[in-house]
């Protein structure tokens, strides 16, 4: 394997695990708990799935020349489009979790025939970013995912106490007293009222 080809297995891998550590957030969650917002801003589960259902697919399909053939159609730039379109989950958790596998796989596909070094084109990002390399994009998308696979990390652990990176990956120090951690933390956060 060379390097470039080792590069892109190693970009790949970790985007692959933030995917997985998404999906993972979501899965065997209510219908209800899914969808309902739990930020003042409206952020919920579904809406981070959906989210990046559409961001790998723009991304990865139409600015490297391969549109994703479920694509929405949205017209970002029409008058009284609502900027947040993308994260209003109207479907049921298995179809939103069945178009974010669709999304990651025709990505994949991208990523799997594409050479690191060739350019894609993305008409909503400034002039002299807007021609990034796959390997740029595979580090943005890398970057993203992980971030909203954090958000949702957060929401999770509100509903009903699930922590962990990933299915079988806790990443947290097991048998450990969470209650004596809060109160700890608490404590200190007391001293500066």
């Amino acid at each position: 394997m060379d390097d470039m080809t080792d590069m892109k297995e190693t970009l790949h891998r970790y985007l692959r695990s933030a995917r997985e550590g998404l999906v993972w957030k979501v899965e065997g969650v209510g219908e209800y708990d899914a969808h309902r917002p739990l930020t003042s801003t409206g952020t919920n589960l579904l809406g981070l799935v959906q989210h990046l259902a559409w961001v790998e697919a723009e991304y990865f399909g139409v600015c490297f020349g391969a549109p994703f053939d479920e694509a929405p159609g949205w017209d970002w730039e029409a008058p009284g489009t609502d900027p947040n379109i993308d994260v209003v989950a109207e479907q049921g958790r298995e179809e939103v979790l069945g178009l974010y596998h669709r999304a990651c796989a025709w990505a994949d596909r991208t990523i799997g025939s594409t050479d690191l070094t060739v350019t894609g084109t993305v008409p909503w990002w400034a002039e002299d970013r807007r021609h990034p390399t796959l390997h740029a994009m595979l580090v943005h998308m890398t970057s993203e995912t992980h971030r909203h696979a954090g958000h949702a990390d957060i929401l999770r652990e509100g509903l009903d106490g699930r922590v962990g990176a990933r299915e079988g990956d806790p990443n947290l120090v097991g048998g450990y007293d969470w209650p004596a951690h809060v109160a700890r933390v608490q404590e200190v956060a007391d001293r500066f009222r």
